[in-house]
C-alpha cells in the first residue's frame, strides 16, 4: 500500500490535527515496544504467575485449596456449581441439548461455530488451522502476521475458535452432572492449547481483543472446573500463568488510538477489568482493574451515542458491546464496585433502543455488519436474537417496561442472575407491552411500527464519528415485517477476511432496499480492504413526526453529489396506520441524466413474483401473508436478482432483489406503495383503493 493511501487511509472521518500528531507518536511508541516485546518472548512463556506477596509464600497445596473454597470475588450471582440442579429442572429439554453438545466435545471434538455449523476438530485439535480453509497459520510473532489474505481463510472463524467459548458449554454440563469426563476434557484441551499457542506467538495473539475474551471464558469455565477432583495444583499453576499472560498481554497491546477507539479497545479494557477484579492474587490485579474500569466507563462516554445506540452504526455490534457493559456492571454489583448512575442510565438506554428496533417476530434487523459475536456467551445465539439481553436487563433494572411479550424465560438468567433473577422475571414478564413508533436521531434509525407492522428507515452515517468500519452502503434503506413475518430485509454480513468479494457485495448499496445511481456506490470502499468506507453519503432527516394516525419521515443522503453531474437521493416515507399501508417517495434532485435502480430485497423463504399491474407480490406460504410492492409511477416492470441473506456470520441462504429501473433526467420523482395482506384479506379491493387515493400510471409487462 503506498504511503498516501496509507495516510488517507488513517486520517478518513475527518481527524483533528492535534489527534494525528498525538496518534504518531503512540505509534512510534509501539514500534520501540514491540521490539522490547519481540525480544522477551521466551521469558513470558516460561514465567510463573507473579502472585501477591501474601499469596506467593503460600504452598501449592495451600494456594489450591484458597481457590477452591473462596467465596468472593463473585464472578456473576448466576454462575455457580450450585446452577446445574436449577438447570435441569427448569430447562429440560435445553439441558438434553446441553449434554449432547458436550458429550460431542468429549467424544468428537466437535461442535459448533458462528453460522458454521457443527465442526469436528479431530483427534488432536489443531488451534492455528483455519476450519474452513484448512489454510494453517504461521507461528510468527503476532506483529508480522498480515490478516487479509484474500485466499479464502479467515482469522475470524479461527478466533471464534480460540476464545474457547465451547469450555462453557463443558462447565455448564460439569455443573448439572458432576461427570468428570467434562472436567478432563477441559484440562487436556486447555494443555493442548497452551502448549501450540506460546505467548505472543501466532494469529491467536494477534489482536488484544481475542485474548480479552478468551480470559473472560476461561475465568467463566474455571469458576466450575474448580470444584473437580481433578483440580490439582499443577492445573492451577498453570492457569494463573495463563492468566498473568493474558493480561499482560492486553495491557502491553491495547488496541487504542487517539483518532478512534471501537468495540476492540472496549473488550480489552473490559477484559482487564475481569481479570482484575476476579484474580486480585495476581500483582497486576489493582492495576488492571482500576485501569479497566475507568476505561471502561471512558468508553461508554465515547462509544454510546445520546440516544442510546452503539456509535459503530451496526446493530449486531450493539448487541456485542452492550453485552460488554451489562455483564460487566452486574459483575461490579456482585462484588459491591460502585458504577455511577449516570453510566447505569445510559445502559438503560442502550437497553431501549434493542427494545425499540426488535421486529414483532421477536428478532432484530441486521442494520450494518453482524459477525455474531456474544461476550461470555452461556448460549450460541443467531445473529438476530437480542432478546436475551432484555430479559437481563429487565431483571437488572427492575423494569417490567424493557421485557417484550411472550419473551420466554432464558439460560442466561439463571447464569447470570441466579434464582433470585429468575423470580423477578417471572413478575416482570407479565407487563411487557409493544413498542410504539420511534426515532433515534443520533445513530439515524426511525421505527414507523403499528400493532404487527413495522418498517426501519435507516439514516444512519457510516459509524465511528465517520470513519466507517462496520457500516454498510445502506443509507435511506428499509425493512419491512407485517403479519408477523419479516419480508423486506437488509442482507446482513456473511463474512469478512475469507472472501472480500462477498464481503464487499453483502455491503453494497446494491444489496440493501435504496437507491443506485449510475452504478456507484453511495459511499467509497477499499476493494482491498474489508473494513474501511467513506462517509459521502451523511444522511440527514429533514423531517420526522408520529400521530395514532400516520407516521412520516424524509431525509436526504449526498454520496451521488461526487458523480460528474450531480444528484442528491431522498426519501420519504409515510405510514397510513388505519389504512394499513407505506408510501415510498425517491426524489432526485440534480443535473443530468441518469440510471436510477431501486431495489426492495426480500428475506429468504419467500415466493417472489409478479402479480397483475406490475406489482411484485412476496408471498410466504407457512402463514399465507403477502407484501405486494407497486410502482405508481413507472412503465416497465420490474427485473428479479438473485441475491442472498445471511442471520448468521458465516452462513447464507438465497434470496430475491426486485429492481426497477430507468434512465431519467432529473429533478425526478418516483413512489411506491407497500401493501401487506395478512391472510384472507382481499389484496385486489385494497390495492385499487390505494391506487384511487395514490394515483398511477398502469402499463403490461
Amino acid at each position: 500500500m503506498s504511503l498516501v493511501r496509507k495516510i488517507k487511509r488513517t486520517l478518513r472521518g475527518g481527524v483533528a490535527p492535534t489527534a494525528a500528531a498525538r496518534e504518531l507518536l503512540r505509534r512510534s511508541r509501539v514500534r520501540l515496544d514491540r521490539r522490547r516485546e519481540r525480544a522477551r518472548l521466551g521469558k513470558m512463556q516460561e514465567r510463573a504467575a507473579r502472585l501477591r506477596p501474601a499469596f506467593a509464600t503460600k504452598t501449592g497445596a495451600e494456594l489450591l485449596d484458597h481457590f477452591r473454597t473462596r467465596s468472593q470475588p463473585r464472578l456473576l450471582p448466576g454462575f455457580s456449581i450450585d446452577a446445574g440442579p436449577l438447570q435441569s429442572k427448569l430447562f429440560p429439554e435445553a439441558t438434553q441439548q446441553l449434554f449432547s453438545q458436550a458429550e460431542r466435545i468429549v467424544n468428537g471434538h466437535s461442535w459448533p461455530l458462528l453460522g458454521i455449523g457443527e465442526t469436528a476438530f479431530g483427534e488432536q485439535i489443531d488451534w492455528h488451522r483455519d476450519p474452513l480453509s484448512k489454510f494453517h497459520w504461521p507461528l510468527d510473532y503476532h506483529a508480522d502476521l498480515n490478516l487479509f489474505r484474500d485466499d479464502g481463510s479467515d482469522a475470524r472463524v479461527l478466533w471464534e475458535l480460540n476464545r474457547l467459548s465451547h469450555f462453557l458449554t463443558l462447565a455448564r454440563a460439569y455443573a448439572v452432572s458432576k461427570d468428570e469426563r467434562f472436567a478432563a476434557e477441559f484440562f487436556a484441551q486447555l494443555e493442548s492449547w497452551y502448549s501450540q499457542n506460546p505467548y505472543g506467538m501466532g494469529v491467536n495473539w494477534n489482536c488484544a481483543m481475542e485474548v480479552a475474551l478468551r480470559a473472560t471464558n476461561l475465568l467463566g469455565a474455571v469458576q466450575i472446573f474448580r470444584h473437580s477432583e481433578l483440580f490439582d495444583e499443577q492445573k492451577l499453576a498453570r492457569l494463573l500463568a495463563m492468566f498473568d499472560q493474558h493480561g499482560n498481554f492486553i495491557r502491553q497491546n491495547l488496541e487504542f488510538s487517539h483518532i478512534a477507539t471501537s468495540n476492540h479497545y472496549l473488550s480489552d479494557v473490559v477484559g482487564l477489568a475481569w481479570l482484575g477484579i476476579m484474580l486480585p492474587e495476581l500483582q497486576a490485579a489493582a492495576e488492571w482493574r482500576e485501569f479497566g474500569l475507568r476505561e471502561v466507563l471512558s468508553e461508554m462516554d465515547k462509544q454510546v451515542l445520546p440516544d442510546g445506540a452503539d456509535f459503530e452504526s451496526s446493530t449486531g455490534y450493539h448487541r456485542f458491546v452492550l453485552e460488554l457493559f451489562l455483564y460487566t456492571f452486574l459483575l461490579c454489583r456482585a462484588n459491591n464496585i460502585e458504577v455511577e448512575e449516570r453510566y447505569w442510565s445510559k445502559l438503560r438506554q442502550m437497553l431501549d433502543y434493542v427494545k425499540s428496533y426488535l421486529r414483532p417476530d421477536g428478532r432484530a434487523p441486521l442494520v450494518g455488519d453482524s459477525d455474531s459475536g456474544q461476550f461470555l456467551p452461556i448460549t450460541k445465539h443467531l445473529g438476530d436474537n437480542h432478546a436475551y439481553v432484555l430479559a437481563i436487563g429487565a431483571v437488572a433494572f427492575g423494569d417490567a417496561k424493557l421485557t417484550v411479550p411472550n419473551q420466554e424465560l432464558c439460560e442466561e438468567l439463571l447464569w447470570t442472575l441466579g434464582p433470585t433473577g429468575l423470580r423477578k422475571f417471572e413478575t416482570l414478564q407479565k407487563d411487557a407491552d409493544l413498542p410504539g413508533s420511534q426515532s433515534f436521531p443520533d445513530t439515524g434509525i426511525y421505527i414507523l411500527r403499528e400493532r404487527d407492522l413495522y418498517l426501519l428507515f435507516n439514516a444512519s452515517h457510516a459509524g465511528i464519528q465517520g470513519r466507517g468500519s462496520h457500516g454498510h452502503n445502506d443509507a435511506l434503506s428499509i425493512e419491512v415485517s407485517a403479519c408477523g413475518r419479516v419480508f423486506i430485509v437488509d442482507p446482513g454480513t456473511y463474512v469478512y477476511t475469507g472472501d472480500l468479494e462477498e464481503r464487499h457485495k453483502f455491503r453494497s448499496t446494491a444489496s440493501h432496499s435504496t437507491v443506485t445511481i449510475d452504478e456507484a456506490e453511495q459511499n467509497t470502499t477499499d476493494p482491498q480492504s474489508p473494513f474501511v468506507i467513506g462517509n459521502e453519503a451523511k444522511p440527514k432527516i429533514v423531517a420526522w413526526e408520529t400521530t395514532d394516525e400516520w407516521d412520516f419521515v424524509s431525509a436526504e443522503q449526498y454520496g451521488y453529489a461526487r458523480l460528474p453531474e450531480s444528484v442528491t437521493h431522498s426519501r420519504k416515507v409515510t405510514f397510513y396506520k388505519s389504512r394499513r399501508y407505506w408510501l415510498v417517495e425517491d426524489g432526485f434532485n440534480g443535473w443530468g441524466e441518469h440510471r436510477l435502480d431501486v431495489r426492495f430485497h426480500f428475506d429468504a423463504g419467500l415466493d417472489v413474483g409478479l402479480l397483475d399491474e406490475k406489482t411484485v407480490s412476496a408471498y410466504d406460504k407457512e402463514t399465507g401473508a403477502k407484501l405486494l410492492v407497486k410502482s405508481l409511477e413507472l412503465p416497465d416492470c420490474p427485473a428479479f436478482e438473485k441475491q442472498f441473506v445471511s442471520r448468521d456470520y458465516g452462513s447464507k441462504q438465497p434470496s430475491v432483489t426486485a429492481r426497477w429501473s430507468v434512465n431519467h433526467k432529473v429533478p425526478f420523482k418516483l413512489r411506491w406503495v407497500l401493501l401487506p395482506v395478512c391472510s384472507g384479506e382481499d389484496e385486489v379491493q385494497r390495492l385499487q383503493l390505494i391506487q384511487k387515493t395514490q394515483g398511477t400510471v398502469s402499463a403490461d409487462c
